[in-house]
This record gives C-alpha cells, structure tokens and sequence, in this order.
C-alpha cells in the first residue's frame, strides 16, 4: 500500500513539477549556476516583427540639409567661444606687460653695480674668464651698464665695455664673455676689419673672427658648469649654439685635456663653419663691401694672402694653452668648407665685387702707362719770346696743305685759284675739273 502510494505522490509530483532550462558548454557547466528560466525557449518559432519606417525616404535630403545647418552653426559657436578666451587671455597679458613697463622693473644704479659685482663674480669661477678680466683690468677697460646699446658693444676709443642692463643675468654673462674675447683679439693685433683685405679673404676673415668669439663663450660656459655655475651652459644649450655647445661636450667628456690643447675649440670652429652661420656673416660683410668697397689696403694678391695666414694663425691664441689654430691656418685656406661662399646670392654679388675692382684696377693702370689727356702747346709757345705776335695764329693746330702750289700760266683758267696765306689752297672745284 505505501509503495503504491509513493508511485503515486511521485507522478503527482512530476505532474505539478515546473520545468527548469539550464545551460551547458561541450557538456560541461563552466559555472556555478547556469539556471536560465522556468519556460522553454522556441527561438525558431519566434515570430520577427518588422519595424515601420519612422521616416520617409524623400525626407533624408531635407533632414541632411538641416543637420548641416546645426553643425555649422555648433561650429561657430565654438570658434566664438575660442575667440572669447583668447580675448580674455590677451588683457591679461596686456595687464601683465604694462605692469612690467614701470620704472620700478628698470635697474637703478646700486642695482646695476650690485649685477656688475655679481657677474664679475660669477666670471671669475672661470680660468679663461678670470684672465680676459685681468688684461681688460691690466689695459683700464671698464664694464659698466648703458642703455644705449641693444646688448653689449667693445668701444675702442673709449676703453669701455657696454652691455645693456635690462636684461637677463646668464645673457649679460655670455655677452660680456664675448666682448671679452674681442678685447684679447684687439691686444693681439687681430681685430683687423676685414674691408682693408682681398674680397675672398675678406670672407674668410670676418667667418674667422664670429667664430672665435662663440667659441670664447662656449669655453666659457663649460668652465662655469665645472666650477658647479650650470644656468650660463643651460642657456648656451637652449640657444641657437645647441648644436656648437655638444660639439665642444662631446670632445671634453671624451678626453678631458681637449680643453687646453685646443682640440674641443678646433671641433668647435669646423663645426662653425658647416652650419648656416657663414650664409649670414656673408651676407653682412658683403652688404658692407657694395656700399663702400674702395677703400682695400693690400693691393697685392700675395702680401694679402700671406698676412691672412698669419692673422688666422694668431686668431686661435689664448691666454694660456696651445693655439687651437695655429697648425691648421694653411689648411683653412686651401679647404673648401672654409672659404667657399656657397649661397648663390652671395657667391653673385661677390663675383660683382671683384669683378668691378679689377676693372677699376685695370682703367687706372691703362691711365698711367699712356698719356691719354691732349696737351695744350700754349704753355711752350708762351715761354718763346719770338712767337709772342704770332700767339693767336697758334692756338689751333697747323693747317696741312693738301695740295701743292702750282705757278700760274699764261691763259690759265688756275688763275682764278688764290691762296690763303697759311691755310691750304682754296680752289674752285669747277675751274679745276676743266681744261688743264
């Protein structure tokens, strides 16, 4: 009775039994419950309702045009708001620099005596700094601050160096290291204007003395980073001289006696001379050279060789150390990298020089080898006593006969000729053509 009865509960119970939907992966449950719902799914009994189309075909073209217009004008916005922040931004600037321009931002002068010792010091930490301050100090130049220059300026006459006060201190370092180097060009007879020289030679000289100068600074420079003064190096590697400054680094750091043997300043100088520095000097110096270019000294293409040897030679020495230029001042003028003018502009306008100089040269020299000026016979008739009264007949050249007096003969149609004392015959064309 009980294991009917069981039978019984038992197909009750399947009867009222929910059916359950679980999932399975390759007949494996990869996770802890994969219960899905009571009701079976019929997906391929499941009935796809198409959705209606909200809008027309036709209608897209108006639409499209409308969403162009909507985005034009969100573009416009966009550019106003722009415009409104950069206006706002731009009175803000405008306020910052008109506070800047009040005479409390200027140096007064215990400032500027206060910024000329704290630079002297700073110089100071550098060997090469230390002795052009000496020579200057030695030769009374005096560094003072001038609003009247726009950097810095080495006044010869005066004996003073000029640098400009309102300016940033690791600039006024690496200007004066400059002027400096330029002062120590003048004490070694080296700061010749390149205008007194050959017009290629000219070139060669003025690229010469521009890189000698940056190459003052950068060993300057180095020097202070040593001494633990890293802003001046910062300043000359965030300059246009980036790339002469890694040039000398990378030669120090190499050997470190490249310093004073001259090698990091001769890395230096070629360097210079690959860039496009010397398009700029070029252009300078011929600039000067068309506006006056007469006033050459050395005549002579050898003695102006020969002296530019010897200055490019005495360009490369230093308060102490070797020359860095010395055993390289012949190759320097027989290399192309150093003399050739290689823009065109320039190479044009260099060729106009010399070519107009020679010509010159050359119309002078025909002057002098020939006397080309008619000479006036007054001045030796005037010292005859015996041509006094004929003076006037005098002034003008002689007159040439052009035909021979012929005598007269009886029945002659000659006769009818007549002469005019010291001028030729004056003949009477028709007579003459008749019988003789």
């Amino acid at each position: 009775m009980s294991k009917k009865f069981e039978e019984f509960s038992n197909a009750q119970a399947i009867r009222d039994r929910v059916c359950s939907v679980a999932y399975t992966l390759d007949d494996k449950q990869p996770v802890i419950c994969t219960y899905i719902g009571d009701q079976p799914l019929h997906y391929m009994d499941e009935e796809i309702i198409e959705e209606e189309e909200l809008f027309d075909i036709s209608e897209l073209g108006m639409l499209a045009h409308e969403i162009k217009i909507l985005k034009d004008e969100i573009e416009k916005f966009d550019l106003l708001e722009d415009a409104l922040q950069s206006t706002v931004k731009s009175v803000q600037d405008f306020s910052e620099n008109a506070q800047s321009i009040n005479m409390d931002y200027f140096l007064t002068d215990k400032e500027q005596k206060q910024r000329l010792e704290q630079i002297n010091n700073i110089l100071a930490e550098s060997r090469l700094a230390s002795a052009y301050l000496n020579i200057a100090e030695k030769h009374n130049i005096k560094i003072t601050m001038s609003r009247q220059v726009e950097n810095a300026f080495y006044d010869r006459s005066s004996g003073a160096i000029l640098i400009n006060p309102d300016m940033d201190i690791n600039d006024q370092i690496i200007l004066i290291s400059k002027e400096l180097r330029r002062h120590w060009q003048h004490r070694q007879g080296v700061l010749i204007n390149p205008m007194t020289f050959q017009p290629e030679n000219a070139i060669l000289i003025n690229r010469a003395q521009q890189a000698d100068l940056t190459i003052s600074v950068i060993r300057i420079a180095w020097e202070l980073q040593l001494a633990g003064i890293r802003d001046v190096w910062e300043r000359v590697e965030n300059s246009s001289m980036a790339d002469l400054s890694r040039a000398y680094a990378r030669e120090a750091f190499i050997d470190f006696r490249t310093v004073n043997n001259g090698v990091a300043s001769a890395a230096v100088f070629e360097s210079w001379f690959l860039s496009e520095r010397c398009r700029e000097q070029d252009k300078n110096i011929i600039q000067a050279m068309l506006s006056d270019y007469n006033g050459y000294v050395f005549e002579n293409d050898i003695s102006s060789e020969k002296i530019t040897v010897e200055l490019i030679a005495a360009l490369g020495s230093m308060p102490f150390g070797k020359n860095y230029l010395s055993k390289h001042a012949h190759v320097i003028m027989d290399d192309p990298i150093f003399t050739e003018v290689r823009d065109r502009s320039n190479a044009n306008f260099l060729w106009f020089i010399k070519f107009e100089r020679s010509f010159k040269e050359t119309e002078q020299h025909l002057q002098l080898e020939s006397d080309l000026s008619t000479r006036d016979i007054r001045h030796d008739l005037l010292n005859r006593k015996d041509q006094d009264q004929n003076y006037d007949s005098q002034q003008s050249a002689d007159i040439i006969k052009l035909f021979e007096y012929l005598p007269k003969d009886k029945g002659d149609k000659g006769e009818s000729r007549t002469a005019c004392g010291n001028g030729a015959d004056i003949i009477d064309i028709k007579l003459w053509s008749g019988k003789s």
